[in-house]
């Protein structure tokens, strides 16, 4: 496993403002923890033939993954010029509060099959709701009313594809690298105010979301940017360390991933590389204890458990894999072109994959192949957004609709 069962709930805890969080919110990108591990799953005896349809309503475009919280769902999505975040009652899909604000922008024509976005998940904590539009408008919500707390205005310079990344929020700071295109900065805005509290200018944004790690005793932030890997000082911004790091066409768009004292590298065209940190005069030092060129991901997080990566590598138009932690090792591929896109959390080792043209695999880990085990159909149009997994409900956000889903 990534981290054991009590650092990742010390993790999560911290990483929502030390609020408790419930075993079936799914409060953020990817989870309580950020790495796609769903807490409150019992999976059915035999696993159904179909799933049934609750409810489906249109909420806006966009591939920002939908929260859960208690009984309520909070969707941020383009209606329009207006970016919008949205309440609705998780039973009826009935709408408890709408705030939207005017973000009119240009799209560079390389996005245009991925719409207008917007692309980053929102955060909740604390009772707000903190969202980085798609030209890169900084804002914070009352959870419960919907009010507009803050807001930053977008940078002259976006990203050259446009905002991905989505808000880490660890006790008192909201964390984001905000800019452009060779011109941003990695910053910690004040959870209240928005007040800026430090901000490390070495390098333009990446499409990834950054993460809290403990490494060598120190809390640092851990995020891919334009040119760079790095982890920069929780308490002040202050670089540790900094490793080269591009892909085609300036496209990272990887979360990072912690395997014991191992940070875990991967990004289109890059393999996978596990690498430890250790602190060294003016700057920590790096040091790859494995390498593969097998696999490498690309857009599709992939997830740990216990000591085996599994995930989606872009190589050989889209093929599932399995990772030795340990030891670098491939341990097995499926077949290629299963998808070009693949969203995937996990609970034990059952898999669950979205793929990008609205197939919901469901996959048993095994160390020896691949072993998919149910295929539901849950959108008509592209899937893009992480499914949110909660009890038995299945939440699906395609081009401009959500869907509930339950698992009878």
């Amino acid at each position: 496993m990534a981290m054991t069962h009590t650092r990742l709930a010390v993790v999560a805890l911290f990483l929502v403002g030390l609020a408790p969080v419930a075993a079936q919110d799914w409060p953020q990108w990817r989870g309580p923890a950020r790495d796609g591990l769903i807490r409150a799953f019992k999976e059915p005896a035999s696993w159904p033939m179909t799933l049934t349809k609750r409810w489906n309503v249109e909420v806006g475009t966009g591939y920002a993954t939908p929260l859960v919280v208690g009984e309520r769902l909070y969707v941020f999505t383009r209606q329009g010029d207006n970016e919008v975040m949205s309440a609705l009652d998780a039973a009826s899909a009935k709408v408890l509060w709408r705030t939207s604000y005017p973000a009119p922008f240009k799209m560079n024509p390389a996005t245009a099959p991925h719409g207008p976005g917007p692309k980053s998940t929102p955060t909740f904590a604390a009772n707000r709701l903190f969202t980085l539009g798609i030209s890169g408008i900084v804002t914070a919500f009352d959870a419960a009313t919907g009010k507009q707390i803050w807001q930053r205005p977008a940078d002259p310079v976006e990203p050259l594809y446009h905002t991905a990344m989505s808000p880490l929020v660890v006790g008192n700071q909201m964390i984001l690298h905000v800019g452009g295109h060779d011109n941003g900065a990695l910053t910690s805005f004040d959870v209240a105010t928005g007040k800026v509290r430090w901000r490390w200018n070495g390098d333009g944004p990446a499409y990834g979301s950054p993460l809290l790690f403990d490494l060598s005793g120190t809390p640092q932030i851990v995020t891919f940017t334009q040119k760079h890997f790095v982890g920069v000082a929780l308490e002040d911004g202050k670089l540790l360390w900094r490793r080269p790091f591009v892909t085609p066409s300036a496209t990272t768009s990887q979360t990072p991933i912690l395997y014991k004292d191992m940070v875990i590298q991967t990004g289109r065209d890059n393999g996978v590389v596990a690498f430890r940190v250790a602190p060294g005069g003016t700057e920590w030092t790096t040091t790859d204890v494995w390498r593969t060129e097998e696999v490498s991901a690309h857009m599709s997080d992939s997830v740990a458990v216990d000591n085996v990566l599994f995930g989606l590598s872009h190589l050989n138009s889209g093929q599932y894999f399995a990772l030795d932690l340990d030891t670098g090792t491939v341990l097995w591929k499926s077949d290629p072109r299963q998808a070009a896109h693949a969203a995937i959390s996990r609970s034990g080792n059952t898999i669950f994959s979205l793929e990008d043209d609205g197939e919901l695999v469901v996959i048993r880990l095994n160390r020896e192949k691949f072993v998919p085990i149910a295929r539901y159909k849950v959108a008509t149009s592209d899937t893009w957004t992480q499914p949110v997994i909660s009890g038995n409900r299945i939440l699906v956000k395609d081009v401009s609709s959500l869907t509930l889903w339950t698992i009878d």
